[in-house]
Parts: C-alpha cells; structure tokens; sequence
C-alpha cells in the first residue's frame, strides 16, 4: 500500500508545494500589525500584480481560499436588486451564479457543461439592458476550457458593466491581463498554479470597482474589499482583521519562486506539460472533453478526458490512486463521465510522464490499449521541447 504523503498529486489543486514552501510555514509568528508583516504584504502585492498585470494599489490578500475572492467581489460590488450576468458553463461558473444570488439578482446564461461561451448568446443578454455585472471563469478547471475573457471584457465595457473574473486555476500559469481585458475585479487562488497551501484568495479590483464598492450598502463584513483596500494603503501595509501569518510566509516564498523560473517560461511549462498530456492520450484513442469553438481553448493547466466507452470515469481515478497518483474526476452531473489530469503549479516533467505511464497501464490493465508505451515517445517528443 502507498502511503498518502508518497503519492503524486496530479489533480488540478490543491497541487504539490515545494519544500522551501512547505519549511517557510515554519517560521516563528510575528506580530501582523509590524514593519516585518508589512514588508511581506507588500512584496506579495507587488510580485501578485505583475501576475495579473495591474497595479499593485489594486491587489488585497485574503485569508481564504479563492471561494472567498469570489464572495468578496460579487458581495462588496453589488446591492440586492443590481442584475448579475453568470455565465455557466461547469462547476465554478454555476459556484459563481449561486453567490450572485446571495447578493444581487442573477440573469443566468448557461450552457452545456464542457462547452463554449456562445459571444452573441451573452450580447444579446446585455443588449436587453440593466445588467450591472458579468461574472465568469477565465480557466473552468471543472472541464478544462479556457473561457473568452478579452472578448467578454469588451462587450463589459461596450454595455458599461462591470467584469468579475475567476483567473483561480490559471494565473501564475497562464497569460492574465486584467487591464488590458477590461476586467474590473479578478480572483486567483494560493493552491492552484502559484503552488502554495489552499487558504489565500488574492483579489485584484481595479479604481472603477473600488469606487463603485463605496455605494454598495450590503458589502459582507469579513470581506469587505474596501476595508482591504483600505488597510493595504496604510504607511505599514496589513490586514483589516488577522491573517493567517503561517500561510502568508508560504504564499511569499511560492511567489518568489514564480518571479525566479520568470512567468514566461512557467506559462511555458504549463502550456506544454498539457500538450503533452493531450497529445499522448489523443494517441492512444481517448478524446478531449471540451467542446471548442473559435473563441475558446483548452485550459494551459488541466486536462479533461472522456472516460473510454464502456468504462467508469471513477474506476480510472481509482485505479490510478492505488498506483499512487492523484488525478480527479467529473463533478456532479459529469460524474463517471470523465477523468482530469492536472498541470499546475511546481510539476515538472518528470511527474506528466510518471502519470501518464500510470495511465497507460491502467487503461491497458482495463482492456482499452492494447499494450503499454505508446505515450512516452509521444509525451517525450512535445516536453523536449523545455529543454531546447
């Protein structure tokens, strides 16, 4: 039997944290009110910013995890009766819709799960009028697409409404470029790309949000954005309320790592470990899940596949468990129906190639390939390409 703590954590978040992350954690408290506090809010404002491509005045840094950024930007920019477009198209879109309906009016616009944002569907939504705000998921990880975001953030500014993004499983492993984009409000996650523990939501509201935040009457109280705001441009840069310290020396430490390798090149990696993994399964007879269209790609850090005919989404997920790899499967209604391989955040090459040899064996173990070894060559060939 493998144990928990050896086995590889494939799954599109919580992703293996490197060790100078995990050994930053165990540094002593310090007090959150001090000059130390302050200068490590303000290096992780700054290294954040040029992640989302915004200023760093714009970044607040929450103790949660990315759900919190979600409530935190559809709480503090909307009153009950302003009308919310949530644009669904898997798990973290229709997560988006039911906290637009904690706080504003929802207007949804869904589609199929694991198929593409329909542009003309979501004009004519804002072309029938009053829709205050646009909330959507840059990278849905729940079925590996990566959603419109520039082309949404026009139509937000053609229709004057406000942009809440979800960039949780793709920033620091993916291009983001909120201003450029016309993204009024962005959310990203600790535990996905930038390769640290979950608990840390880092929010990036640009002046138009922040200023439209100060009419709202029902922001929530522990996330307040303004309250953030407010405390980060204080002389000695904090918090409203306590953090959690612990997980700030480890979201630090993981940024600096980010700034070292040079997003570019991690964007890079992450665009060709799940290349490879697309290409290799592909080889072997498995089909990608999402459904594209000319405006939508595959996710840069997760892969959806459907299960092979005849075979359980989750006995996959299973079986690659016992032989000591993490991946995921379907959520709700694509339970079963298909399995997720993720790429995010400090894996390497070495481990895509260790998965997907699992991966082979098990599919031929089930009958589905014929024999293993197909993949490595395959898989070899588009990660060789890090190493010219």
């Amino acid at each position: 039997m493998i144990k928990t703590e050896d086995k590889l954590m494939m799954m599109p978040g919580p992703v293996e944290v490197p060790h100078r992350v995990l050994m930053a954690m165990a540094k002593p408290m310090i007090n959150h009110r001090g000059k130390e506090f302050s200068a490590i809010y303000d290096e992780c404002q700054t290294i954040s910013a040029d992640l989302f491509k915004t200023k760093a005045e714009n970044i607040s840094i929450i103790t949660g995890s990315g759900t919190a950024g979600m409530e935190a930007a559809v709480g503090c920019l909307n009153n009950k009766s302003d009308k919310i477009l949530a644009i669904e198209n898997g798990k973290f879109g229709q997560r988006f819709k039911k906290l637009a309906g904690k706080y504003g009016t929802v207007v949804p616009l869904e589609f199929e799960w694991g198929k593409s944002v329909d542009l003309a569907a979501v004009e004519e939504k804002l072309a029938a009028g009053d829709i205050k705000t646009i909330t959507m998921v840059h990278n849905e990880s729940s079925t590996a697409i990566r959603n419109p975001a520039p082309e949404i953030g026009a139509l937000a500014k053609k229709y004057g409404a406000y942009f809440i993004l979800d960039v949780v499983s793709s920033l620091g492993g993916d291009d983001i470029r909120v201003d450029d984009w016309g993204v009024d409000i962005a959310v990203t996650g600790s535990q996905k790309c930038l390769a640290a523990p979950p608990g840390i939501s880092i929010v990036a509201a640009g002046e138009r949000a922040l200023a439209e935040m100060e009419k709202v009457t029902t922001r929530p109280y522990y996330l307040d954005l303004v309250a953030y705001h407010k405390s980060a441009s204080k002389d000695l840069k904090e918090t409203p309320y306590t953090p959690a310290v612990s997980l700030f020396y480890a979201l630090l430490e993981a940024l600096r790592i980010v700034t070292e390798e040079g997003l570019e090149n991690r964007i890079e990696r992450h665009y060709l470990m799940t290349q490879a993994v697309r290409d290799a399964v592909t080889a072997i007879g498995i089909e990608m899940f999402p459904h594209l269209n000319e405006v939508s790609a595959y996710s840069n850090t997760v892969s959806a596949m459907k299960a092979p005919a005849g075979i359980n989404g989750e006995d996959i997920k299973k079986a690659m468990n016992k032989r000591g790899v993490i991946i995921s499967g379907g959520q709700d209604e694509l339970k079963g129906k298909i399995f997720r391989i993720g790429s995010m955040g400090a894996t390497t090459p070495t481990n895509i190639m260790t998965t997907l040899a699992e991966l082979e064996q098990v599919l031929c173990d089930m009958g589905v390939v014929e024999a293993p070894g197909a993949v490595m060559d395959i898989a070899g060939e588009t990660m060789a390409k890090l190493y010219e």
